[in-house]
């Protein structure tokens, strides 16, 4: 490859990553596949070159044929759907080169495209392949042994600049091609094949509106090509905006400082949930990055982002364009409803707006129509919004609208920014194989869309509880006093599922500002469990007021700041919620040694009682867990009160399990996954149970309720 500098190092790329570690690729010694995903994994580790998700790579093998035991070539490609920052084995298709190639013969016209995406699996070679996806035959049409289909953003913000191929020659002359933009398929395939044909030794072509193809004969030169590739298109944009002294038009909003932002972001984001919750459930996601803010506060806002993306991925992850908010950084939100009234208005324009662009592009075969709901929502000044069915999809959105940021400053910068027509938007969106990916997509989760905060979540019952609701689909909040705790129990889940908050149940304060990040990692909050406490187990006369205010402050005043803060959510969002106390036994049962600890208790169920009679009309429930005996990897048994309590039965620690289990009319012992399960009947199940206690306690006689 005459084109490659192969002396580059770390220290020579300053736009991109060099992430090539010679002797990690040395370990893998001439197995093609192998370096291919490891080029792959580390070419995704660089948002600046692509995205979640997005473009592909590939590589081609010389392999025996099973059935003739003849050598034939082989072709492996990133697989539909998968991420090439994460790409292994079994996220890619293997496929018959040839056969591949063959099937130019029976292809006619555009009208033919969805076809061929199912005569794709005939010529699937290695019958473990993923799902082959629309862009294989734009590598298999191309002859070179590794290949890379990347969207750098500097390399989209070429192919969307107005004279995109006159641009592509300035910067690199006759080594690179360039192609209009068409919407991915065989036909582009054979396109790519013309362009390469026509032009013989190109380093690679640039797709216009959409992206980049680099190649080379080892895995290593595929890697440094694409990477010098992206380099010059990144110097060439940051010596245009050099010279251009100012990007987007200037500043034309000033920023809050970073706290005032946060702050009025957790503000208003839940009601924007409910807002983009009319037809779905959704969860949030906000930002407010360097990138972000000059972007959302320049001149140039209300001319670009109606515009909309170029970059298929883009807008196939965010809707084609944005909602800007019609609001002043010193906007008043206290007054929920008085914001509403001015928010519905454009929330109601943008569904209309997108109804609208959907019948006028739509055709006899396009599916129905999508929820209209805006995607990506931008609050000048303050930062942006965006909403999806999860975590991470909302925060990909947000990543993808990103790089469209950035192709529209590098755009800007060079010439002028051009978007696709919506018509090519309209088929790309409503393209009927994206439809059936959709309609293969898992069944959701019965918590799935929902987002909980579970105060104790660092151990013990609280832990368990978030486990439950984590497995079930809800993103979760772990809040606990106990920094520590939390950071060990934050390794047991994967990522975009749980954050955490340090929170002390006592002080009003720090219960706002674990709602506060709720709201901004999550998007408001549907389930609320208190499932912090503690346990003191001592006779009247030794009962301290020490002893009497904590646990009436973290069982009761702490159950009360906590339905009181967590209920303006989820008024603001307007469907419902659920508020669950995780009481006891003890809260019914009169017993001896146990007057604080049975008084804060019976406060917690009577408090439950009165908050839905309260809640009703807002469809807010709110219900009552009440274990007993829960020793096991329960953290207020690891002290005074599993003494006091052995001691109050006359018996040993030691014994304690066996006792409370045989004291139950079912004879088992309860641990706090039984707990869990209780909170997850009440959320999940027992969809119209409301001012309840559900005892799960294997069935203690004194305890029932009625």
């Amino acid at each position: 490859m005459k084109f490659l500098n192969m002396n580059h190092s770390i220290k020579n790329f300053k736009y991109v990553n060099y992430l090539w570690e010679e002797s990690k690729a040395e370990a893998l010694g001439d197995d093609q596949v192998e370096l291919f995903l490891y080029r792959s994994n580390i070419l995704g580790a660089d948002l600046r070159i692509t995205n979640y998700g997005g473009g592909n790579t590939s590589c081609k093998t010389i392999e025996k044929d099973p059935l003739s035991n003849e050598e034939v070539e082989v072709m492996w490609v990133k697989g539909s759907g998968g991420d090439i920052g994460t790409l292994n084995k079994a996220g890619i298709a293997g496929l018959y080169t040839e056969r591949l190639r063959n099937l130019k013969n029976i292809y006619s016209d555009l009208s033919d495209e969805d076809r061929m995406v199912g005569l794709f699996n005939h010529c699937i070679y290695d019958l473990d392949s993923k799902a082959p996806s629309i862009d294989t035959p734009l590598h298999g049409l191309l002859p070179f042994k590794h290949i890379d289909h990347l969207h750098p953003d500097a390399l989209i913000a070429v192919a969307a600049a107005k004279d995109s191929e006159k641009i592509t020659k300035e910067i690199w002359g006759d080594t690179m091609g360039w192609v209009p933009w068409q919407k991915p398929g065989f036909d582009l395939g054979l396109q790519l094949e013309k362009c390469l044909h026509d032009n013989p030794g190109i380093r690679g072509i640039v797709l216009g509106s959409h992206g980049l193809f680099t190649w080379g004969d080892t895995s290593y030169e595929c890697y440094v090509n694409s990477l010098e590739v992206i380099e010059s298109a990144s110097a060439y944009i940051a010596k245009k905006i050099e010279e251009k002294g100012s990007v987007f038009g200037g500043q034309k909003v000033q920023s809050l400082p970073k706290e005032e932002r946060l702050e009025k972001a957790s503000q208003l984001i839940p009601l924007l949930r409910g807002l983009c919750s009319s037809e779905n459930r959704m969860i949030g996601h906000f930002t407010d990055n360097d990138v972000v803010m000059e972007f959302i506060n320049s001149n140039d806002l209300l001319r670009l982002a109606p515009m909309g993306t170029s970059c298929p991925d883009h807008f196939l992850r965010t809707k084609i364009q944005p909602l800007v908010l019609d609001l002043s950084t010193d906007e008043d939100l206290s007054d929920p409803k008085a914001v509403l009234k001015k928010l519905e208005p454009a929330f109601e324009a943008y569904r209309t707006e997108y109804k609208d662009y959907y019948e006028a592009c739509k055709k006899e075969n396009s599916p129905a129509v999508r929820d209209p709901n805006p995607v990506i929502i931008i609050y000048p000044g303050i930062g942006m919004f965006s909403f999806a069915k999860n975590k991470q999809t909302t925060r990909v959105a947000s990543e993808f609208y990103i790089n469209a940021i950035n192709v529209m400053r590098g755009a800007e910068a060079i010439t002028e920014y051009t978007s696709l027509p919506r018509q090519e938007a309209f088929d790309i969106e409503y393209w009927l194989l994206e439809e059936a990916k959709l309609q293969r997509m898992p069944k959701e989760q019965p918590l799935s869309r929902k987002v909980a905060l579970v105060t104790g979540a660092g151990g013990g019952i609280g832990k368990a509880i978030a486990d439950k609701l984590v497995k079930e689909g809800a993103n979760v909040v772990l809040a606990d006093i106990a920094e520590d705790r939390l950071m060990e129990a934050m390794e047991t889940y994967k990522p975009d599922t749980v954050s955490y908050a340090v929170c002390d149940v006592t002080k009003r304060e720090s219960i706002e500002a674990a709602f506060n990040k709720t709201c901004l990692e999550f998007g408001g909050v549907d389930i609320v469990v208190h499932s912090a406490g503690l346990a003191i187990s001592k006779p009247l006369q030794e009962t301290s007021e020490k002893d009497w205010d904590i646990l009436q402050n973290v069982l009761v005043k702490g159950q009360f700041e906590l339905a009181k803060q967590s209920v303006a959510i989820m008024r603001k969002q307007d469907f419902g919620g659920n508020f669950i106390s995780i009481a006891s036994k003890n809260g019914l049962v009169s017993g001896p040694n146990n007057v604080g600890y049975g008084t804060a208790k019976a406060a917690q169920q009577h408090m439950v009682r009165l908050l839905a009679a309260e809640l009703g009309g807002d469809k807010i429930r709110v219900n009552t867990i009440n274990p007993d005996g829960v020793i096991v990897d329960s953290k207020i048994w690891e002290g005074d009160w599993a003494e006091g309590r052995a001691k109050a039965h006359g018996i040993t620690v030691d014994e304690l399990p066996q006792h409370y289990a045989k004291r139950n009319l079912l004879n088992e012992i309860i641990y706090p996954e039984d707990i869990a399960k209780g909170v997850f009947a009440c959320v999940a199940i027992l969809e119209k149970t409301t001012g309840n206690i559900i005892n799960v306690d294997g069935g203690m006689a004194n305890a029932f309720v009625r």
